[in-house]
């Protein structure tokens, strides 16, 4: 199996997951109008399956390090693929909540809240399983990023001039969302092999965890996503039927916005083996201003800012920058 050489490389790749995280969500934009996200879920699930099954069965499958995906799916233990499993569940349940969240508090302050969160207690709670990396420069890098999230905040409540209610149940929702966000990413990491040129019996090597991470997303998709369906947090129920009547384009846009997501997940779970999950965690949070980026230069959501707001997004960018610098020197030093 393929498995970066180098820190360099590690990094590269955290700044793939980074740009992945935060661009799988222009495929929603581009699904039809009245395409509900709980249809596009659908889509979307499939293709982080199926991109994960590719993954292995190719980069996985290659190169003389480690066991081939074949072989490290047939000695694969149970608990290192309920831990894994776990994970998908942890992470779909989290996922679910923050679109409700959005949906009912708006973008600003769900994701402000869920990702400032995700972030801050993922770093802490990886760095203390595997403490790599300077404590100290990591958590400035941290901090920087947590604050370029919130200067973002801002400068979508000012674009929206305040109108969007914040909501307490939406609140409740991205502080739960933020917490179960912080914790997936650990237990795909228990499961998996700490060695992975010789990696030890039972446990998976990166490519296996990731497959059998996405399972477990599918999986509990029938039950968490109908649920959701039946009685949305938004708007009027769904019915199944409703699925099997999108285009073929539609649902297509669906499976690449999985499939994108999934090349993040996989780059940063192979970028933790030589930087570590805090820190490959910590730079694949960032991604959250690169959604912006996007909002900006792409989908025009700055158009006509009022005043202030351009400052606010400059100071986003600027805290980014140097909060990813702070975390990457946080290896070197």
């Amino acid at each position: 199996m393929y498995t970066p050489e180098s820190y360099t490389i590690s990094v590269i790749l955290c700044f793939v997951a980074m740009f992945a995280w935060g661009s799988w969500a222009n495929t929603q934009k581009l699904a039809s109008k009245t395409w509900r996200f709980e249809l596009f879920y659908w889509d979307y699930t499939i293709g982080i399956l199926l991109f994960s099954l590719v993954l292995a069965l190719t980069l996985g499958s290659s190169g003389s390090h480690g066991r081939s995906f074949a072989d490290d799916f047939a000695q694969a233990g149970s608990g290192s693929i309920g831990s894994a499993m776990l994970g998908g569940l942890i992470f779909n349940i989290a996922n679910i909540l923050l679109v409700a969240a959005i949906a009912i508090a708006g973008m600003s302050i769900a994701i402000t809240i869920c990702v400032g969160i995700a972030l801050v207690l993922g770093v802490f709670i990886n760095y203390m399983a595997s403490p790599v990396g300077d404590p100290v420069y990591l958590a400035v890098g941290v901090f920087l990023v947590a604050l370029a999230i919130i200067t973002s905040a801002f400068a979508y409540r000012k674009m929206n001039n305040g109108s969007q209610q914040t909501s307490a149940k939406g609140i409740v929702l991205a502080v739960i969302s933020g917490v179960l966000m912080s914790f997936f990413y650990r237990f795909v990491a228990k499961s998996m092999a700490v060695n992975l040129i010789t990696p030890e019996a039972g446990l998976l090597s990166p490519y296996t965890a990731i497959f059998f991470f996405s399972l477990g997303i599918f999986v509990s998709n029938f039950i968490l996503n109908t649920v959701i369906m039946k009685k949305p947090f938004v708007g009027q129920p769904v019915s199944y039927s409703q699925y099997f009547e999108g285009t073929l384009k539609t649902h297509l846009i669906g499976v690449l916005g999985g499939s994108i997501w999934c090349i993040g997940m996989s780059a940063s779970i192979l970028a933790a083996g030589k930087a570590g999950f805090a820190i490959s965690y910590g730079l694949g949070q960032g991604a959250t201003v690169v959604a912006i980026l996007w909002g900006i230069f792409v989908w025009k959501e700055f158009k006509n800012p009022p005043k202030g707001t351009l400052t606010l997004l400059s100071l986003t960018i600027a805290f980014y920058v140097f909060g990813l610098i702070a975390i990457i020197v946080s290896k070197i030093v």
